[in-house]
């Protein structure tokens, strides 16, 4: 059987300082975040707004030549 050494068998309980404890916690998180210049904010702005008009007009096109092809077939009948 194996020997555990240097372990830590205490429990903690989870309200142990509260919701103040929390706050406090994500206060000192949220300092830690390094957050994009206003030039990268910017530059991602452009490519998801480029992503997005290549998706529109992707879905669009294919809406539009199907929703003709399928009423070219129906017509038929």
């Amino acid at each position: 059987m194996a020997v555990k050494e240097n372990v830590n068998l205490t429990k903690k309980s989870p309200s142990n300082g509260g919701v103040f404890k929390f706050f406090r916690e994500v206060k000192a998180e949220v300092k830690r975040i390094t957050w994009p210049s206003k030039n990268e904010t910017k530059k991602a702005l452009i490519a998801v707004g480029v992503v997005v008009l290549i998706y529109l007009i992707l879905v669009g096109g294919l809406d539009y030549i199907f929703q003709n092809l399928f009423g070219f077939f129906l017509k038929l009948k």
